[in-house]
């Protein structure tokens, strides 16, 4: 009887080890090839400039100044639109889209109250 347990646990502990070799011959694996990736990551992307996110102001100034420019070009698209509707001739409707690009910092400039 004991050598029939004796044989038992040495065929468990012969799988269990083939199992813990499989294991670490898949995690060593997985390291190469993390390893080959960064490799390749550091040869070509890492090389490029990185992608910052620049984040907007908040806070009520920063909001007022964005609704208040943003009104500004409201008023400005609408005056492109009715330009649009208005002249048949494309050289006016350009002239129109120039003016108001030119005229767009000196109406904000203007138009929005300095507190």
């Amino acid at each position: 009887m004991s050598k029939e347990r004796a044989l038992r646990r040495a065929a468990r502990e012969h799988e269990a080890a083939l199992r813990a070799a499989a294991r670490a011959a898949e995690q060593e694996r997985q390291e190469r090839r993390a390893a080959r990736a960064t490799a390749v990551r550091r040869r070509t992307t890492d090389r490029l400039p990185r992608r910052t996110r620049v984040a907007r102001p908040t806070g009520t100034l920063a909001r007022r100044r964005r609704v208040e420019r943003s009104l500004v070009l409201a008023l400005l698209v609408a005056l492109n639109v009715l330009a649009w509707v208005i002249t048949p001739d494309a050289a006016t409707r350009l002239g129109v889209l120039v003016v108001s690009v030119l005229a767009a910092p000196v109406l904000v400039t203007l138009l929005v109250p300095r507190r």
